[in-house]
């Protein structure tokens, strides 16, 4: 019998998250073995009229594919699905793995091939930038073991984390959006931290439901050679198979100019893919509600109440600082009082003190502010 709450969510992705229309067409992509979710949005694209063409990847097949590819080869099987993305006109991407190290032996270099020569092209130059899209992770028991909870507890947190109340979220936002707009300098400091750079002349947006689900977030990006001093992160990172802690990152003129992290050797080989992996493509805050402590997952935990991340490589057209990467990197601090703490100040006036918005027309973007009623009762 199929869980009510996955006709919910295929429903929110299908009318809100791509707002797919009659006729258009939507790629449907699924990583993993699970497909319930994804039956129910071919489902629910059929209902509003739209055309659903599906592909599903199995995780160690994808990976020996990887391996064993040339760059050469790597650009030839990206040449095929890139034409296919630039033909939708919509696209959700369900990452169902029952292994968050599924490509743990997959060699640095071929990973980076796949980033410069796959990644980059299809989904960071061309999905991100012109379709409606969404990425969402499935509650699965892998899921749950990352997050250290029961099967049964992750799928309430997964359900009521991506179907907030984004309507209530968007019109909250809009205070935030219209400040960032007019904000020149922003200076962000706390423990192992003080960063500034300019965000003037760059929009901003907020992602109420919109974009990666679950949602949640306000993002800008730096101008590209403001960044100067020191952040250190204190949310563990997921990249390429490999969780990264304590990275600190210097900046000079808007560039890395040193890096360390558990695994410094690797990072630095990360941030060396391209020239614009040095710099920062995204400033963003998170603020959705439900989440308040990392699992491991950077579509989650980019969104942690109380979060910013600070994004080495590329940025978005739409709020782009003109950096462009094969990297987008969503590196991640948390400055609720548990961790530590820590401030954000626009043009000199104190934004947000341990996680919480201060002003008086920001603080409809608190927590407390943004739960719907049902899940204040929860």
């Amino acid at each position: 019998m199929e869980d009510p709450r996955i006709r919910k969510l295929a429903r929110f992705l299908i009318r809100g998250a791509v707002e797919l229309q009659a006729g258009e067409k939507i790629l449907i992509e699924l990583h993993g073995s699970e497909t319930g979710l994804m039956k129910a949005l071919v489902q629910e694209a059929y209902a509003v009229g739209g055309k659903p063409f599906i592909h599903i990847f199995d995780y160690a097949v994808e990976g020996a594919l990887v391996q064993g590819a040339d760059a050469e080869h790597m650009e030839e099987i990206a040449s095929y699905e890139l034409e296919r993305m630039k033909d939708m006109d919509a696209y959700i991407d369900i990452r169902a793995t029952t292994n968050i190290n599924m490509w743990h032996n997959v060699s640095d270099e071929a990973q980076r091939r796949y980033r410069q020569y796959y990644w980059g092209p299809i989904h960071l130059a061309q999905r991100c930038n012109h379709t409606k899209w969404s990425v969402l992770r499935y509650p699965n028991d892998a899921m749950a073991q990352l997050a250290g909870v029961s099967t049964e507890e992750y799928e309430d947190f997964y359900f009521r984390a991506c179907l907030v109340d984004y309507e209530k979220m968007g019109r909250a936002m809009e205070h935030l959006e219209a400040l960032m707009d007019r904000t020149d300098k922003v200076r962000i400091v706390g423990p192992g931290t003080d960063i500034s750079f300019s965000i003037k002349g760059i929009p901003s947006y907020g992602m109420h439901g919109n974009r990666n689900i679950p949602d949640g977030e306000i993002y800008t990006s730096p101008v590209k050679d403001s960044v100067n001093g020191v952040i250190t992160y204190n949310c563990p990172s997921p990249y390429d198979g490999f969780l990264f802690r304590d990275v600190r990152l210097e900046f000079r003129d808007g560039k890395i100019v040193h890096a360390t992290s558990n695994n410094t050797a690797y990072m630095n080989e990360i941030l060396d893919i391209d020239e614009g992996a040095r710099y920062v493509g995204e400033f963003a805050l998170g603020v959705n509600p439900v989440i308040h402590h990392p699992i491991g997952d950077i579509l989650f935990d980019e969104k942690i109440a109380g979060s910013f991340h600070l994004t080495p490589g590329n940025s978005y057209d739409n709020a782009s600082n003109g950096n462009h990467s094969a990297v987008h990197w969503d590196l991640i601090q948390i400055q609720t009082p548990e961790y530590g703490g820590g401030e954000i100040w626009f043009d000199d006036v104190l934004i947000r003190k341990d996680g919480r918005f201060l002003p008086e027309e920001l603080q409809c973007l608190n927590p407390e502010n943004l739960l719907s009623e049902e899940q204040e009762d929860a």
